[in-house]
């Protein structure tokens, strides 16, 4: 009969009671062995029943759980961007709150009060939101503009447009929530129309909010024009995809002096141009350049990938419509449809068939991209730069699916202008979480670094001999442990 201690993965004799073949003996062997750690304890001070008496005191002392990892790791880089110097409480918990449980304000207050002992209501959420867009909104997008220029090395040459569409939970319209075409697909709902400027590397720069009817092709000049006016910015190349393609933006920002990168409307040009194009015959990866006008280059590329995928999306649209009018259900919806209604064949006043010719036709632009442009760089450069319209793709993408921008539950139009104020801010947020887990080489996303965070709680407790009170975080699994080396947690 032997005493054994595990430490560290290892055993260690402490003792050796004795040994017998006899099994009275042995009872009393293993009598002796516990009174043998038992004593030992004691001398160690590790009573069970006193420590079992400190632990229930300890319990009885909690006064608080809370989930404080995300506050933790957000917080620092809500600070280090410079988002503190707006001293409300409440800016930074619904800033925080929409990277971390993006709700409705009421929802909002219950998380806060839950999980973070915070305690507030409705009512001062909705206070402090008018005075957000009406004394805060412009300093936000400064704080913005300034961290990401020091983030780009004092420097922003380029910007880049696009536009979204944010729906409502409503049916009623008004002067800024209008019925539109709707990106999301929810064209009976009323709208507004979000137009953001992001810097190379997708950092968000500006915005402004539309009514939902605007066509999107008239919003960028104000947003860009507003831009360079607040930060006196010389010389700006504005890249921006052909949903605003259109001769008149294009002379309108010459006429402000911008250079420009837009994307191209190949089959939409001239005679001339689609017969030169048409000649170039590109292989994979070449690229070609015409002179579209006296001040514009139109660049051409063509990509095999490219071609293949124009190719399944053209086929899938014409089994849809062969299928549909097959089966004498062509909505007019679909006939309207902008995407592939140049292949029906429309004869009379009621007969509708698929143009073969069209199809035939369309198969020999497969592959190929324009670009226009006025500005003085590469083929190659404006290609590249092009290439990062991406990102502000996926700043859409991110605004709506993780910090959930939409649908709004808001009606006035000073409560709708904060909460996109608030869902910018976050997304920067997210944006420079982003870098510094790449700066770190982390190999973790913004969204698994936010979601290891939520997991690590703070206890607060007093303690039962000094009455003092203590918290302590719960850092205990491997990948908690690794964010908060990260972070200096």
């Amino acid at each position: 009969m032997q005493v054994i201690e595990k430490s560290m993965g290892k055993n260690q004799l402490l003792k050796t009671i004795g040994s017998s073949h006899d099994l009275v003996a042995l009872q009393s062997l293993i009598v002796q062995g516990k009174e043998w750690i038992l004593q030992r304890q004691r001398a160690l001070g590790l009573d069970f029943e006193q420590r079992d008496k400190i632990f229930e005191q300890f319990f009885a002392g909690i006064t608080a759980v809370k989930s404080v990892g995300a506050s933790i790791l957000l917080g620092q880089i809500f600070d280090s961007v410079g988002f503190n110097t707006i001293k409300d409480e409440l800016f930074r918990k619904l800033v925080l709150s929409r990277l971390c449980y993006p709700v409705s304000k009421l929802k909002t207050t219950e998380y806060l009060r839950r999980y973070e002992g915070y305690v507030t209501d409705e009512d001062k959420i909705y206070r402090y939101l008018y005075k957000l867009n009406k004394t805060q909104k412009r300093t936000v997008q400064c704080i913005s503009y300034k961290h990401t220029l020091q983030v780009l090395g004092g420097q922003i040459s380029m910007v880049f447009y696009d536009v979204t569409t944010l729906y409502f939970e409503a049916s009623e319209e008004d002067e800024l929530r209008k019925t539109g075409y709707s990106k999301d697909g929810r064209h009976q709902n009323p709208q507004i129309v979000l137009g953001l400027l992001v810097s190379k590397g997708g950092y968000p720069l500006a915005y402004e909010i539309f009514e939902g009817g605007k066509f999107e092709g008239h919003t960028m000049l104000p947003v860009v024009n507003l831009f360079r006016r607040k930060y006196k910015v010389s010389e700006l190349i504005v890249v921006a995809d052909a949903g605003l393609l259109s001769d008149k933006n294009m002379r309108v920002l010459r006429e402000n002096k911008y250079s420009y990168i837009l994307g191209g409307r190949i089959k939409n040009e001239s005679d001339r141009i689609k017969s030169e194009l048409l000649k170039l015959a590109l292989s994979n990866g070449e690229i070609a350049e015409l002179q579209k006008d006296e001040i514009n280059r139109l660049i051409i590329s063509y990509s095999s990938s490219r071609a293949v995928k124009d190719a399944m999306n053209r086929e899938r649209g014409v089994r849809k419509l062969s299928k549909l009018i097959e089966t004498g259900k062509l909505p007019k919806k679909q006939v309207n449809n902008k995407s592939y209604n140049r292949f029906l064949k429309l004869e009379g006043e009621v007969t509708i068939t698929l143009d073969e010719a069209k199809v035939e036709d369309d198969k020999k632009w497969d592959g190929l991209k324009g670009y226009v442009t006025n500005c003085a760089l590469s083929k190659e450069e404006i290609i590249t730069n092009y290439g990062y319209l991406w990102q502000i793709e996926k700043a859409f993408l991110v605004a709506k699916s993780e910090i959930k921008i939409r649908p709004f539950y808001h009606r006035l139009k000073g409560r709708i202008e904060a909460h996109v104020c608030i869902a910018f801010v976050a997304y920067k947020l997210y944006k420079e979480l982003e870098r510094l887990l790449k700066e770190k080489k982390s190999g973790l996303t913004p969204e698994k670094a936010i979601e290891i965070a939520k997991t690590i709680y703070q206890v607060e407790a007093i303690l039962p001999h000094s009455k003092q009170p203590m918290s302590k975080l719960l850092i205990n699994t491997e990948e908690q442990r690794y964010l908060a080396k990260l972070f200096n947690f």
